[in-house]
């Protein structure tokens, strides 16, 4: 049996990134909050990390309709290299996070704090990305 694997997940936003942690043996994604988007976004995300010990953060890659690259997914990937040049021993991946803030907000109905359904569009794209590289 492999070894366990702590995951974090991100849902890059303009304003926040949602955060959610599961690891590969139970398997469950857990929503886990959100950080406001500031000069330190960074700087907690990898507090976080050394904190559940993550191995891999799974960051959730924009598209549009078409599956083509948008404004948004260039933003994406800016931040997941700031995110990469700190001196951190966690893989990066990237796993599409189609529809993931629709369904999020499909299962939260109504609330009031809009990082609740960034976190639980986290936990789906963490979900997602187990489904497809640790099921059995």
């Amino acid at each position: 049996m492999a070894s366990k694997r702590n995951l974090l997940a991100l849902d890059v936003g303009e304003r926040r990134v949602g955060l959610a942690l599961a690891d590969t043996q139970v398997r469950i994604a857990v929503p886990y909050g959100y950080v406001e988007r500031s000069d330190t976004t960074i700087q907690r995300i990898v507090e976080i990390m050394l904190d559940h010990s993550v191995d891999i953060v799974v960051v959730g890659y924009p598209r549009n309709q078409s599956g083509e690259a948008t404004k948004q997914t260039e933003a994406v990937e800016a931040f997941a290299r700031e995110l990469a040049d700190v001196d951190i021993d966690a893989e990066l991946v990237f796993q599409d996070e189609s529809l993931t803030s629709v369904e999020a907000e499909r299962r939260l109905g109504r609330v009031k704090d809009k990082g609740d359904i960034d976190a639980e569009a986290a936990s789906i794209i963490l979900q997602d990305y187990m489904e497809q590289y640790y099921a059995d």
